[in-house]
């Protein structure tokens, strides 16, 4: 996959408070782009708000960040448009009821009407469709996710996939949208030695193709940025439900019309439909 250019990262004296103490403070880092960025620490230390926090999804207390130039959080919306997040735990977690077809069908639905330029939007539909499936094609090539050979191909329900498939098919959804910045929550989770290391040279080859790559962790590999959270951990990691800390991205605005420039991305998501079938 040609990756675009991957999006510089740093902080300079972060914090960021919760209602009940500091969840982090004082991380200072610069990451280049395209660079492999291991936040390291304990479950509990804020690992997972400092990634939300530089990804633009939360509002950070204190301290300076910038994230592709742009600073955080008062360009928050625009780094969410160029960061893609992995598995991240009530924030963009994979639906063990959906098949592998459904999750690229529906992925690249969303990209097609949502993250495509008027100009992509007004070529023709069988146009449209086969550079959709090449994007999906070279997003899971890049994940190293081989459909066909799962058990039930692209049939196969995300709840039956191991540990490691799970997380190659994250890491290929968030490609599809060909971002600057990839983030990916618990990378090291439940997983064996040799597992852990497969997980590492997937982002690492990643990071090498240009995407900048932001892996939270407990154990980080040695040629990572390491990014440690533990000197500073707050006593509440808090979510979704904490109130101003967490930033929402907005709906997608508009909806489907009888347009056809609108309307046939549809017709991608049947395509991946038929991967399940075959």
């Amino acid at each position: 996959m040609e990756s675009p250019h991957g999006a510089a990262v740093a902080a300079e004296s972060l914090g960021l408070k919760g209602p009940r103490g500091w969840v982090f403070r004082n991380v200072t880092f610069s990451a280049a782009p395209g660079s492999l960025v291991a936040v390291e620490g304990a479950s509990g230390s804020g690992r997972t708000c400092l990634l939300l926090a530089l990804t633009g999804r939360m509002r950070p207390t204190e301290g300076r960040a910038e994230t592709g130039g742009m600073r955080l959080p008062k360009q928050a919306a625009a780094v969410r448009a160029l960061a893609a997040l992995g598995p991240v735990p009530m924030v963009s977690e994979l639906d063990p009821a959906f098949t592998v077809a459904e999750h690229l069908g529906e992925r690249a639905l969303l990209q097609g009407r949502y993250g495509a330029s008027l100009r992509t939007l007004l070529r023709p539909r069988a146009e449209r469709r086969a550079a959709a499936t090449a994007r999906v094609d070279e997003a899971l090539e890049a994940a190293g996710l081989d459909v066909a050979a799962l058990p039930k191909a692209g049939r196969t329900s995300v709840r039956d996939l191991e540990r490691l498939e799970a997380l190659r098919l994250s890491v290929a959804l968030a490609l599809i949208g060909e971002p600057r910045l990839l983030a990916v929550d618990d990378t090291d989770l439940k997983l064996s030695d040799a597992e852990r290391d497969q997980a590492w040279a997937l982002l690492r080859s990643v990071a090498a193709a240009g995407t900048t790559v932001l892996a939270v962790c407990s154990e980080a590999p040695e040629d990572a940025l390491v990014v440690r959270t533990d000197a500073a951990a707050g006593e509440q990691a808090p979510g979704p439900d904490d109130g101003a800390a967490f930033e929402t991205a907005p709906a997608a605005a508009g909806t489907a019309t009888d347009d056809p420039t609108t309307t046939t991305d549809e017709e991608t998501a049947d395509a991946f439909a038929e991967t399940g079938r075959s």
